[in-house]
């Protein structure tokens, strides 16, 4: 099974995703999220500075706790213009 990557043209953009989690949970900050998805702080800060990319285990845990679908987060993480395009795919 090929792995999916994003769309040709599409730029990575994290901090997008990671702040519409916090708006939809209504969370104060990155460490309220952490506790929330269950994962170390440092884990949220290395995703935000784009060393380390989002996972699939975290994926499904950002989708059971927001209730975002899959597809919502997976656009989420490509910056507003390429989003439309993403979706539409």
């Amino acid at each position: 099974m090929p792995i999916r990557r994003l769309p040709p043209g599409a730029e990575y953009d994290p901090n997008r995703l990671l702040d519409a989690i916090i708006a939809r949970l209504r969370l104060k900050n990155d460490a309220a999220l952490s506790r929330v998805l269950e994962v170390a702080p440092p884990v949220i800060s290395k995703i935000r500075h784009s060393t380390l990319p989002i996972g699939a285990t975290l994926l499904l845990r950002m989708h059971e706790e927001s209730e975002f679908s899959i597809g919502e987060l997976r656009a989420l993480m490509v910056k507003p213009r390429e989003a439309a395009q993403v979706l539409a795919a």
